[in-house]
Order: structure tokens, then C-alpha cells, then sequence
């Protein structure tokens, strides 16, 4: 009796599981795979460890303990009607013996109708031959098998079979147990994989940059070339308000950085005059871009004193409330920085995010080609 417990106790676990993959139906596509992998090898459980166990206890066991092990083979038998993936048992011609109804759903044929009568019936013609072979060669042994076929009634929708033997007990000879999953519904290899599909917000975010590079755009082809200073400006208008709360333009000279432009939110007029008489050479991420030739974009900046001081010692991060910026150099590879351009955002407005710190570094290199343009005569 201790081995019928025991057998008991492993059947119980096998059901707990079973009913976690029922639940797990639910989840997303892309995480399916996982799941039947798991189903596959429950089912796959049961046909190594727990069945040969029935079998053993059966043959070996009191006429009280066989009535359990009926009652036990009525459990498996319900168990895999109701497992949560298409699954079929067939002989070594495909002749169907089983069909769960997971299968029926899946192949649309009724389990009545489909047993009795060769799996491969419900196939394409071009795949019956294969899959005839290889369901042969798993009952003779050859180890499990897995390829993909078509379903008469779907010939266009790949589906993936995966064949494993299985011996039912008292009888002589092996059968297979067929596992049916839509092809492509499995993980894709790296190569071939699909990028993420972009939601709404993110569509909306790459249409609003895409405008702000033509505006970019449009601004300096329609303006004056040669002007550095000039070029800034317009450039300064067409990033204020829709990009950037704050946008300080520092151009650089024979000597050393001037500032030329600053513009700031409509109730920031006081912090505005600070930061237009500061000398960029008091800020420690324009002399860094300046000198490196290299974007920062620190969010939520740790150190207060980035961007300097104020002419009342105030640091203008804190000032201005700034909770992410972008720090960019224009220059043309290979060639000097030619200036630097700084942007803000303040308050709840939302971070600068990796894809606007690309849009505005190719956005920097057409700056610097129209500073660096002859003017037009």
C-alpha cells in the first residue's frame, strides 16, 4: 500500500499541474510557447514515469488495490481529455484512438468521426507520406519526432506535430501520441524575429519628432546662411515650447563661448536674465561638450551645480527646476564644435528619451552645416 500511496501523491501533483496549465490559457501569445512546452512535458510524465508505474502496481497489486488503479486510469483518461493542448493517440499507421478535445477545436473534427481513421486523412496530401514515416519510426522506437504539416481544411496555417512514443498498458504494441500547436506560435530565432509592434503613444511620439525635424528642417533652408548666431536663433524658436521648456544657445568664438540665445517659459523672466548673463564657460557641461564633442543627457541631474550659477550664486537647475536636459555639440565629423546647444525640461513634463536625444543629434549636425555655410550673396 505504501507504493500505491506514494503513486497517489504523484498522480495528485500531475493533477494540481495540469490544472495550472488550464489556467495559463490566458495568457498572452507570445508567452504560449512556454506554456505548451510544459504541457509536453507533463504529458511526457505521464508516459514515462506514471503509467509504467499503474502498470507495475496493477499487475503486482491485491484485487482492492487493482480497483483503485482503475479508478486511477479513469483520472488519467479524463485528464487527457481535458489538457489544454491539441494532443491525438495513434497507432504506427496514424489510425486515430484517441482525440482530446483541445484537438477537435484545433482540427475542427469531431472526436467521434476522427477515431478509427488515419490522422494523416486530415492532412494536406504533401505532407501525409512524412508524417506517416515519421510516426512509424517513432513506435519502432527511434526516439520522438517533430514537423510541420497542414490541416486539410487550413492548408495555408503551418502546423507544428511533435510525436512521441507511448506504451498503453496490456497491450503489445506502441503507440504515438501526436501533439498539434500552430507553427507560429513559436519563438522566432533571432534572425528572423519581428521587432516589438509600436503602440499608440510611441506612434504619436516618433510622428511629433518626425514634425519637429521638418520644421528644423524648414527653418534653416529658408533663413539666412553663414550667420552662426543667426542660424541659432531661428533654430532656438523652432525647439522652445514644443520640445523644450528652456533652450540656451552658446556659440563658439576664436577665444572662447558666448551666449547668444536664451529662451525660457513665459513665468521664468528673472531666471531667464541669470542664465543669459552667465558666462558658458562657467558651466561644466558646455565646457565638456565644447571640449569633448559629446551629448549629455542626464536625467534628473544629481549634481546642482551642472549647469553653474546664477549672478545671485543660485545653481540654475534648481532654479529653473529642471528635471532632464540635453546638452548637445554641434560640429560636423571631422570639424570644430562650433557651439553648444542646451535644452530643458521642467516640472511633470516628461523626460527626454533616447530616440529625441537622436533626433537631436542629427538635428545638431544640420545646425553646424548651416553655421558653417558660406553666406549667400
Amino acid at each position: 500500500m505504501a507504493q500505491t500511496d506514494e503513486f497517489g501523491e504523484e498522480l495528485a501533483d500531475f493533477v494540481r499541474r495540469v490544472a495550472e496549465l488550464k489556467a495559463a490559457r490566458s495568457v498572452p501569445a507570445d508567452d504560449l510557447p512556454t506554456v505548451l512546452d510544459a504541457a509536453i512535458f507533463e504529458l511526457d510524465h505521464v508516459a514515462g514515469q506514471l503509467w509504467p508505474w499503474y502498470e507495475s502496481l496493477s499487475s503486482t497489486g491485491p484485487s482492492g488495490v487493482a480497483t483503485i488503479d482503475r479508478q486511477e486510469q479513469q483520472l488519467l483518461k479524463a485528464l487527457f481529455q481535458r489538457v489544454p493542448v491539441p494532443v491525438a493517440l495513434v497507432d504506427r499507421e496514424t489510425v486515430v484512438r484517441r482525440l482530446n478535445f483541445a484537438a477537435t477545436s484545433f482540427t475542427g473534427v469531431r472526436a467521434g468521426y476522427a477515431t478509427g481513421r488515419p490522422l494523416t486523412g486530415f492532412l494536406a496530401h504533401a505532407d501525409r507520406a512524412a508524417f506517416r514515416s515519421q510516426a512509424a519510426a517513432v513506435a519502432r522506437g527511434e526516439g520522438d519526432r517533430s514537423l510541420t504539416v497542414h490541416l486539410q481544411q487550413q492548408p495555408a496555417v503551418p502546423v507544428r506535430a511533435t510525436l512521441t512514443a507511448l506504451r498503453p498498458s496490456g497491450e503489445p504494441r506502441t503507440a504515438v501520441l501526436v501533439v498539434l500547436q500552430p507553427a507560429d506560435s513559436r519563438v522566432p530565432s533571432p534572425e528572423r524575429a519581428p521587432g516589438p509592434v509600436p503602440t499608440l503613444t510611441e506612434t504619436t511620439r516618433h510622428a511629433a519628432l518626425m514634425d519637429l525635424v521638418d520644421a528644423m528642417t524648414t527653418a534653416l533652408l529658408s533663413g539666412p546662411v553663414g550667420d552662426p548666431s543667426g542660424v541659432l536663433e531661428r533654430a532656438a524658436g523652432v525647439l522652445h515650447g514644443r520640445f523644450a521648456d528652456w533652450v540656451v544657445a552658446d556659440v563658439a568664438g576664436a577665444a572662447r563661448l558666448s551666449r547668444t540665445t536664451v529662451l525660457a517659459p513665459s513665468d521664468s523672466v528673472e531666471e531667464a536674465r541669470g542664465v543669459a548673463a552667465q558666462d558658458p564657460a562657467a558651466c561644466p557641461l558646455v565646457v565638456e561638450a565644447a571640449r569633448g564633442g559629446s551629448t549629455a543627457l542626464p536625467v534628473r541631474p544629481e549634481d546642482p551645480d551642472a549647469f553653474g550659477r546664477d549672478t545671485s550664486g543660485a545653481p540654475i537647475l534648481v532654479r529653473a527646476n529642471v528635471t532632464s536636459l540635453l546638452c548637445v555639440p554641434l560640429t560636423t565629423s571631422p570639424g570644430p564644435v562650433q557651439g553648444v546647444l542646451t535644452l530643458f525640461r521642467s516640472g511633470a513634463r516628461r523626460a527626454f528619451s533616447m530616440a529625441e536625444a537622436q533626433a537631436m543629434d542629427m538635428m545638431s549636425r544640420h545646425l553646424s552645416l548651416a553655421m558653417s555655410a558660406p553666406a549667400r550673396t
